[in-house]
Order: structure tokens, then C-alpha cells, then sequence
């Protein structure tokens, strides 16, 4: 193990923004940086390159660094070199990522995975609650984003994109993420307020958000509540699904709208028990993931140690 090794950089890839973490080997942030993508966009060289080009401003920013973690939204080559599918960064697809860094800057080391992977991996690594070595990963967020750590490596199916729960189908033959993703959450909020405008409270003639939900859940609104009862109830569907096929107990729960897990949890936790066996239920585990905001950053810190031994 080289002495240099004790700080790595993670960058979570967005549509809109990077996030830049210093990291050392506890899991501490110890600087972070936001990158808008705007410019990158823009640039005639084109996405790729301009992304390229900034990371060496972090480079050169953080001399103690020679191992860089990168979390990016789609789907990735099975050897983790090219970006295939980036929905929210369209220019990013078929470009061999890693081939390019590597080109420009031959004395680092570049890791790329999926997000919700490297979230998966973060938790694994840097988690307060020390998980097992195989779980379930499941993030809630603008979309359902999953991972499955196993034996504490990514699972990452015959071509390298396993587990992408989020495009299940679920009820009505709909993605599990339009049904439970942000934007499903706020249709099922419309639905339930124009149901129940009696119990709406502090819903009616709001803005409808996932924070506005939270907030009114945790001040005991009725129809928040039941807003949050539907998701628990739609996702304990698929997770019970899941289990079956991964034969996987221990599940976590992360991005935005995991700030109200409590409320889903007991819809979620009675229809998963409800459609399993003894033999998965008796070992089961649904617990909210500990990184909270910084599980991005940590995460694609995290896929530094992934094979290196550290």
C-alpha cells in the first residue's frame, strides 16, 4: 500500500452539477466543491472532454490524490471504461470515459460506476450501521435508483447493468419509478388531496414537493400519511419481488424522499411480510442508509477501495 493513499477524490456526476469530495480513508469530506455542468454542455469540444478537463483542476487542487471514484446516472460498460446510457446527460453516451481520463492523466488511477451502485458501496465502506456484505441498496429520489452488494463487490449481472429496480414493472404494467419516483409521489399526492380535501390541511393551494410531504407527515396530516402508505405498500411490492430473485434480506434506503421512510415503513414492512416465507422474513432487515446527503461523494470515493486491498 503506497503512502499517498490516504486521500482519494469521489465525484458524483448530475445532470446539473458535480459534487467534489476530498476524502480520506475513514470516510471524512474532508473539502468538498460543486461543479455546475452548464458550461460543459456548451463547449465545443463537447461534454466528455470539458469533463475531462475540470477534473485535472482537482488534480492539480489536491496533490495528495492518485485514486479518483466516479458516480455517473445511467448505464456503464461491464468494464467500467465507457458511459452507454446517461439520460440526463445524453452527450455522455457510447464515450469512453475512463480511456480518456487515463490518456490525459497516466499517473491516476480512475474508477467508474453507477450511482446508486456507488451509493451501495459508500454504505458498505463508510455506513454507521456496518452493514453485512450482501444487501439490497435501494435510493429514492427523481427516480428509483438500486444496487446489490454482494460479498461486498457490486453485482453487475452478465453485461454490467443489473438491478435497475426503477424500470420493474409494477401496477398496471407501470415503471416502478413513475409510480414512486418523485413525480409519481406528487400524482399520488394530487389524487389523495382532491379525495380527502377535508384532510388536506396544509396541502390545499400549496406547491406540491417530496419536502412539503415529509414536513406534513411528520405534523401528523392525514392524507400525507396516506400518500406515504401507498408508496410503502407499492414498493414492498417490489421489493418482495426482489428478495425472491436475489434471495437478499438486508435492504437500505437512500436519497431525498428516504427522509420519510418512517412513514412508509410500516405499509412496506406488513406487505413484504405478508408475501414471504419464514425462511426471509425471520432474517429481515429494512433500515434507512447513514450518509444521508453525502452518500454520492462517499460513495464514488468509495469505489477506490473496490479490489485494491485498502
Amino acid at each position: 500500500m503506497q503512502n499517498q493513499d490516504t486521500h482519494f477524490l469521489g465525484v458524483d456526476v448530475g445532470g446539473t452539477h458535480l459534487k467534489i469530495g476530498l476524502v480520506d480513508r475513514e470516510g471524512h469530506i474532508v473539502d468538498f466543491q460543486k461543479e455546475d455542468t452548464r458550461p460543459f454542455r456548451d463547449a465545443p469540444e463537447g461534454f466528455g472532454p470539458a469533463f475531462i478537463t475540470v477534473v485535472g483542476k482537482y488534480l492539480e487542487k489536491y496533490p495528495e490524490v492518485k485514486k479518483v471514484g466516479i458516480g455517473l446516472p445511467g448505464l456503464i460498460s461491464k468494464d467500467r471504461t465507457t458511459t452507454l446510457e446517461i439520460p440526463a446527460i445524453p452527450a455522455l453516451n457510447d464515450f469512453n470515459l475512463k480511456g480518456g481520463l487515463e490518456a490525459k492523466y497516466p499517473d491516476y488511477e480512475f474508477f467508474l460506476e453507477n450511482d446508486a451502485a456507488a451509493a451501495g458501496i459508500g454504505e458498505f465502506y463508510f455506513g454507521k450501521d456496518d452493514p453485512s456484505a450482501n444487501f439490497l441498496f435501494v435510493t429514492m429520489g427523481t427516480g428509483i435508483g438500486s444496487a446489490l452488494v454482494l460479498d461486498g463487490e457490486v453485482f453487475k449481472g452478465s453485461r454490467g447493468n443489473a438491478m435497475e429496480m426503477g424500470h420493474m414493472l409494477s401496477r398496471g404494467n407501470a415503471r416502478l419509478e413513475t409510480l414512486v419516483g418523485r413525480n409519481g409521489i406528487l400524482t399520488i399526492m394530487e389524487r389523495m388531496i382532491a379525495a380527502y380535501p377535508e384532510k388536506a390541511g396544509d396541502l390545499v393551494n400549496k406547491e406540491l414537493g417530496t419536502h412539503l410531504l415529509v414536513d406534513t407527515a411528520k405534523a401528523g396530516n392525514e392524507v400525507s400519511l396516506m400518500v406515504f402508505k401507498e408508496v410503502g405498500t407499492i414498493l414492498g411490492e417490489a421489493i418482495v419481488s426482489t428478495i425472491r430473485v436475489l434471495d437478499v434480506t438486508e435492504v437500505y434506503f437512500g436519497g431525498g424522499i428516504s427522509a420519510g421512510l418512517e412513514f412508509m415503513m410500516p405499509a412496506m414492512d406488513h406487505t413484504i411480510r405478508q408475501y414471504l416465507t419464514h425462511y426471509y422474513v425471520k432474517d429481515l432487515k429494512l433500515k434507512k442508509a447513514t450518509l444521508e446527503n453525502n452518500a454520492g461523494t462517499l460513495g464514488a470515493a468509495a469505489l477506490c477501495f473496490m479490489g485494491s486491498g485498502l
